[in-house]
């Protein structure tokens, strides 16, 4: 099939114990496999209107997630006061924002293998409950120190990153992920300017809990159509479903040993199943490479996150209210670019597929992360001397504009690449991903604010300016050369190439 490389690019992720398994129980009933001429039960097959109704319910899902977690970003010092008694801690109310990257970094090393070993629809189910139950905890802390918690395990049980991706991989040929992947990455990001603009008009009149709890309401939501109508993606777990079923019809018994045999490499397969977004990060250079440019320019978010309320009330004296509305401007920038993502990702995928003798590759995704990359420089030097000499504040949210689009075209397409390159395991891929770049945004906006402090904004911003123009080689590097730099590794060689 020279349209899908990826699916031949994922054999070499089994390890031995694992294939053993799998040929010996999952498929010993003929070698199962999805009829060719059209199976209900491949995803593939599924009716275009249901597939998109699945993609609309993970799109809401992750709309809830952002709106979650960016709602209490120009509140979180409000937040601090009132739990502290009027006090202000503005690191604590920093920590408060950025903790949940730090508890996103390790969710995924563990629900991106456990889907691959269990399906994605039963630990899809199970992290969002935890996730409910996590804003509930969130709603009724008493203290800074335990809704800190709270947001820290609302970060480690979120799936949709993970899993979304992979899911759209299981659904879509290559040339119809390009739309699917750009909403369910664009849709949660306007729930990132929503949240803001919500709670700056709520806390002045119901206060900061009532964000919490429409919150644990949308959650609650999505919970409920996922149990009414999302159904198991992956291939692997699907077919071991049907193998079992046939087995059970025929009469099929294991003995004891078959059994312990059967125990025992379900434990290997476990512990390889975790360690493998570590061993994809660790054997794929490039991988690597575009996990660590992803990670940085991910960072922006909440480097402009943090510093935005700041100076929009300190510097510019506005109101909660009106610092809130200010958010509007990611928003615009986020519409932006999915347009441009929605019109141009599929069609230059597939023109250079098409020069390349109709053989698609990963590499096909990047054009739109270069123009990104090399785009957002200018802007954050921009952000950090408006705030430097307070310019005009439309030239600000020009500027924020500027920032998230730039910032969205440069990362957005690295998902459709992870699942081009990854195929069936791109969610152990993506974990790698979504935790690098969630330690960066946990961090980067304390390295920023101490950039600030001693160069003042202007200054701080040309620093991160200057490392985002060395940064933007990155893509570049690898649409010219990561062809042939992926065939040093198992985990990403291309049969085709």
């Amino acid at each position: 099939m020279p349209d899908s490389p990826h699916i031949e690019e994922a054999n070499p992720l089994l390890r031995e114990s694992e294939s053993d398994y799998r040929s010996s129980f999952e498929y010993s009933c003929n070698e199962i496999d999805f009829e060719r001429n059209g199976d209900s039960e491949n995803p593939l097959d599924w009716p275009y209107s249901f597939k998109c109704g699945i993609v609309a319910l993970l799109s809401f899902m992750g709309f809830t997630i952002t709106f979650t977690c960016i709602s209490i970003v120009p509140i979180a010092g409000h937040i601090i006061e009132d739990l502290n008694g009027g006090v202000e801690a503005k690191s604590a109310a920093v920590m408060l924002v950025t903790i949940w990257e730090l508890g996103e970094a390790i969710g995924p090393f563990f629900i991106a293998p456990l889907s691959e070993m269990f399906g994605r629809y039963r630990l899809y189910l199970t992290m969002n409950t935890m996730f409910l139950m996590t804003i509930l905890f969130a709603a009724l802390s008493p203290s800074t120190e335990l809704l800190i918690v709270s947001r820290a395990l609302m970060g480690i049980s979120v799936a949709s990153n993970v899993l979304n991706p992979a899911i759209v991989g299981d659904m879509f040929i290559p040339e119809q992920r390009g739309t699917a992947v750009s909403l369910i990455m664009f849709i949660p990001l306007i729930g990132g300017t929503v949240g803001p603009v919500f709670s700056g008009v709520i806390v002045q009149s119901l206060g900061w809990r009532t964000i919490i709890w429409i919150s644990f309401a949308m959650a609650s939501i999505c919970q409920l159509f996922f149990f009414l109508f999302f159904r198991e993606t992956y291939k692997v777990q699907i077919l071991k479903q049907k193998a079992m079923v046939l087995q059970s019809k025929k009469g099929s018994s294991i003995n004891n040993s078959e059994k312990n045999t059967r125990a025992k490499l379900e434990l290997n397969g476990l512990r390889d199943s975790i360690m493998r977004p570590i061993m994809v990060l660790y054997d794929s250079s490039v991988l690597g490479a575009l996990l660590l440019f992803g990670s940085f320019i991910f960072a922006h978010f909440y480097i402009v996150s943090t510093t935005l309320p700041d100076i929009l009330e300190k510097i510019y004296g506005l109101s909660p209210t009106a610092t809130g509305l200010a958010f509007i401007a990611n928003g615009l920038g986020t519409v932006i670019s999915f347009i441009i993502s929605k019109v141009f990702l599929d069609k230059i995928y597939v023109k250079l597929r098409a020069l390349n003798n109709g053989i698609g590759l990963p590499e096909y995704r990047l054009p739109l992360s270069i123009i990104g990359a090399l785009t957002l420089p200018p802007a954050v030097m921009l952000y950090g001397w408006c705030a430097e000499y307070r310019l005009p504040l439309p030239i600000l949210l020009f500027t924020m504009i500027w920032l998230r689009t730039s910032i969205m075209l440069a990362t957005s397409p690295l998902t459709a690449y992870i699942v081009d390159a990854c195929g069936h395991y791109s969610a152990s891929a993506m974990a790698g991903l979504i935790s690098i770049r969630c330690l960066a945004g946990a961090f980067l906006p304390l390295s920023m604010a101490r950039l600030t402090d001693r160069l003042g904004y202007g200054g701080g911003f040309s620093v991160f300016g200057i490392l985002d123009i060395i940064f933007a080689l990155i893509p570049v590097l690898v649409v010219r050369y990561g062809a042939q730099w992926r065939q040093r590794s198992r985990y990403t060689a291309s049969t085709l190439y």
